[in-house]
């Protein structure tokens, strides 16, 4: 069986960024530290911050004494409240994510109705939304535009969305406003991947993605490979991966989300191996280990 991943696959700039700011702080020891919400959307992540004592958190009642801001962001008035508490605030949103919420606060104050394309229960869209005013929208597809815009439309994007449903809502706004800013928010290494597994699926009888349940960039690479027609899986962890969706298969491609750790994806690809192996055995043979101490047996 031949196994390909994806180019790209794994940590993107702003989450490696992330994760070695939280780690960093978590290297003064004796220290309260926290992030607000997940990190990143990634439960393996999630797991490892535990393990160094840094928790994920809804709320900061006084008792850590660093706040470490996750990749996508916090809206402004949160921002504004923890520094009112006096924690040390380690800001780890991501570049791109704060470029975001610039942009989104010049158009407000520039007399611009600012509208974001994304999901709009994102950590993400909501911290870009709160720098974008009170007339901000924000729509799930090019199709949910409204009908009645404003005079002066601002366009953003959630940084991973697709390039094409940016491009259609553009073609959508510029026929209903008088005067419509376009900035592209969107990631290029989150293009660039999903652009890269696309093509993967094309040559592949089966796709496993490999990423957290809630990870927007993670679900459109699923979303992209089963528009390919491929037979796709997506899976947190190798635990997860299952015999019979390998059998009689001669060449598998792998991809992985921007939060997915390097580890995570070469468990699935010894996952496989190892799934491969134990479909070959006889009945009753011994079982097979492979990466993150999982267990693979031939079938009953």
């Amino acid at each position: 069986m031949d196994i390909e991943i994806a180019k790209g696959s794994g940590f993107c700039p702003g989450v490696r960024r992330a994760v070695r700011l939280a780690l960093q702080a978590a290297e003064q020891r004796g220290r309260r530290i926290v992030t607000l919400g997940p990190l990143v959307h990634n439960p393996l992540v999630v797991e490892m911050l535990e393990a160094r004592g840094i928790r994920a958190v809804d709320g900061v009642d006084g008792d850590a004494d660093v706040v470490v801001i996750r990749a996508h962001g916090i809206p402004a008035p949160l921002h504004e409240s923890l520094h009112r508490q006096r924690v040390e605030i380690v800001d780890a949103t991501c570049p791109r994510v704060r470029r975001s919420q610039q942009y989104a606060r010049a158009l407000r104050d520039e007399g611009y109705r600012v509208v974001i394309l994304g999901d709009a229960d994102h950590a993400e869209v909501r911290a870009v939304g709160s720098y974008a005013g009170d007339r901000a929208v924000v729509v799930e597809s090019p199709e949910a535009l409204p009908a009645e815009l404003g005079p002066k439309v601002g366009l953003l994007a959630q940084t991973t969305q697709p390039q094409e449903a940016f491009l259609r809502l553009v073609g959508r706004a510029v026929p209903t406003a008088g005067e419509v800013r376009v900035i592209n928010t969107i990631c290029r290494s989150t293009a660039s991947r999903l652009a890269e597994t696309e093509r993967l699926a094309r040559r592949v009888q089966v796709m496993i993605v490999i990423g957290g349940r809630r990870s927007h960039n993670t679900l459109e690479l699923a979303r992209a490979c089963l528009r390919a027609g491929v037979d796709t899986h997506h899976v947190e962890r190798a635990g997860e991966l299952q015999g019979p969706w390998f059998w009689n298969v001669r060449r598998v491609g792998v991809a992985a989300g921007a939060s997915t750790p390097d580890g995570a994806i070469g468990d699935v690809v010894d996952g496989i191996r190892a799934l491969e192996a134990a479909a070959g055995r006889p009945r009753g043979a011994p079982c097979l280990r492979a990466g993150a101490g999982t267990t693979y047996c031939p079938p009953e």
